[in-house]
């Protein structure tokens, strides 16, 4: 990897409805865990960003920005999560990509890991076909970078997951102090 940290293997995928129990799961989920922080629309964003930023930062989280990899440059993230092409920055950033069939899939390539969703039903996107743990398996298998199981996750999925071929799982909900099974 050009990035000089590993890739995750579980992410926390922000998003505005999480309110306020995004602190306690920033606070509960291991070192080296990764955040890819959306909080799209929110007239806040920065501030909301700046807080995430410090906690990463202090707990060793990798903090992905969803967002073109300039503005994650100057947001001083570790990161940047998006469909934008990859090239070369001014700094070395870990670059992951969302897929949602073969066609995203292929457009991944020369990111740092693709997440691949949504493997199970999700509040995210209701009434949205989920992938299954097949067809999730048949894209992990085209992938040519680490996969990253997204959508309907928690720590039983992605045991499911991993056997399907993913190296790390992602989750909104599924991360919430009422659901405290964390698991790498």
């Amino acid at each position: 990897m050009i990035h000089r940290q590993p890739c995750p293997r579980l992410w926390v995928m922000t998003d505005p409805r999480m309110g306020e129990t995004l602190w306690d799961i920033l606070a509960d989920v291991p070192r080296g865990s990764g955040v890819v922080f959306r909080h799209y629309g929110v007239p806040d964003r920065r501030a909301i960003f700046e807080r995430v930023r410090r906690i990463a930062r202090a707990r060793r989280l990798v903090l992905v920005l969803a967002g073109p990899p300039a503005l994650a440059i100057r947001w001083k993230a570790n990161g940047a999560h998006g469909p934008s092409p990859h090239r070369h920055s001014p700094r070395p950033l870990l670059r992951t990509a969302p897929a949602h069939n073969a066609r995203e899939l292929a457009r991944a390539t020369g990111k740092h890991a693709v997440f691949v969703s949504p493997v199970f039903a999700t509040r995210s996107h209701p009434g949205a076909r989920p992938l299954g743990p097949v067809r999730f398996g048949l894209l992990a298998q085209k992938a040519r970078l680490p996969v990253i199981a997204l959508g309907g996750m928690n720590a039983r999925n992605a045991g499911r997951s991993r056997r399907f071929g993913a190296m790390g799982w992602a989750a909104i909900d599924g991360l919430t102090p009422r659901r405290k099974a964390i698991r790498t």
